[in-house]
């Protein structure tokens, strides 16, 4: 190895015998050392290749090389170390990458910088494998017993590699009154929604009017006192998934909610900071319909009757089930016509009467057309004790009796 050459301060060299001057005496510059190594070979067989290659050319005198000499032995016992050290850099450098991450934390790790915390979900919502409580005396803790899970099946760890960067799309913000309006349709209790901004003299407040599931008020308890209702249990279940799925706060059933109370929470966590929204209810029109309907001679009157009330109903499918009418879409008197002439049994249909409920509303049978606007959505729940939501008389001519 080179040292540190010694500086000497010669005088007499120059102008006068006291001037001096230092000198140096370098070492020969050092030759370059090539580089002749493949940086490519990554595996046992390029590795030991090379070595044997650069073996012979260094003592071409020798002629023959066996796997029983030592240097060959030792050859592929470095190329062996190599291999296994090239492979962990492998590794190494393919956890860096969600795509190319073989271990389930790192995985998880790089899900959870896009925001997709698959731990906390598979636990809010009990999926494997914390479907079933941790076997007695086991240690391990929850992120520890899920990575044993994606380690078992690893078919769900793929899955969620692929869906953690879509789900980055997926907005999780209200922002423009769209958003507001979009979101809150997301939610089982909403059927429909409709948002507008409103100056209230200091600040513009959000202001979103919906038409909650069955047709409830916003303050009005979900069970409406019938706690065994299958429907009611169906609609609960539901909002108890989507609320664990985006961990919202769901008060308890047994307190027996609101509407208002089920989606605040909601609205709280996913609104604007400062942005104040506001909770309305739609405007509901009561719709009156007198119809008179030709039957066909091969058809009973009582079936008929039974199917133009599903056909008009606000059951699944039914011309006014909740939430099929947009706000402030016109009633049109050609779209029941098409409605109730797909009947079988239905020859011809006549519309006699077809207003909005109310005397000062006239009689638009002849237009075929009520305008609505704003927030009103047209109802027509034909219930006797609910004469404001709507009503239709039906008269059925020809056709069989009974």
């Amino acid at each position: 190895m080179a040292t540190e050459p010694v500086p000497e301060v010669l005088f007499g060299l120059g102008c006068c015998p006291d001037c001096g001057q230092r000198q140096v005496d370098l070492p020969d510059v050092l030759p370059t050392v090539g580089d002749d190594f493949d940086w490519d070979q990554r595996d046992y067989d390029g590795f030991r290749l090379f070595m044997l290659q650069e073996l012979a050319a260094r003592y071409p005198q020798r002629k023959r090389w066996t796997p029983a000499d030592v240097e060959v032995t030792l050859i592929e016992v470095l190329a062996a170390a190599l291999d296994q050290l090239s492979d962990g850099m492998d590794r190494a450098a393919a956890e860096g990458w969600l795509e190319t991450a073989r271990r389930p934390e790192s995985v998880r790790r790089w899900l959870s910088l896009i925001g997709d915390d698959v731990l906390s979900r598979a636990q809010r919502l009990k999926q494997p494998p914390f479907d079933l409580p941790p076997a007695a005396g086991d240690p391990r803790t929850p992120a520890q017993r899920f990575d044993a899970w994606w380690l078992d099946h690893p078919e769900k760890m793929e899955q969620a590699r692929l869906d953690g960067p879509r789900a980055v799309h997926d907005q999780h913000r209200m922002v423009t009154t769209e958003d507001h309006a979009l979101r809150l349709e997301d939610h089982p209790l909403v059927l429909r929604a409709h948002a507008w901004e409103r100056w209230d003299g200091a600040w513009t407040t959000v202001h979103v009017a919906v038409v909650p599931w069955d047709q409830l008020d916003l303050d009005e308890l979900i069970d409406k006192g019938l706690a065994t209702d299958q429907r009611n249990d169906d609609i609960w279940a539901q909002t108890q998934q989507f609320h664990a799925e985006l961990g919202l706060y769901l008060p308890p059933r047994a307190q027996r909610p609101s509407v208002r109370s089920v989606l605040y929470p909601y609205l709280e966590d996913w609104r604007m900071v400062g942005q104040e929204v506001v909770l309305e209810r739609a405007v509901e029109v009561g719709i009156v319909l007198g119809l008179a309907i030709q039957v066909d001679p091969d058809y009973f009157q009582s079936e008929l009757r039974r199917a133009v009330e599903r056909a008009l109903g606000t059951g699944p499918g039914g011309f006014f089930e909740p939430g099929r009418l947009r706000f402030g879409e016109d009633l049109w008197a050609s779209d029941l016509y098409q409605v109730l002439m797909a009947l079988d049994g239905v020859e011809n249909v006549c519309l006699n009467r077809f207003k909005r409920l109310g005397d000062r509303f006239p009689d638009e049978s002849a237009s075929g057309r009520i305008a609505l606007e704003g927030l009103e959505i047209a109802v027509c729940d034909n219930l006797p004790s609910q004469p404001r939501r709507g009503f239709y008389t039906l008269r059925l001519n020809g056709g069989r009796k009974g």
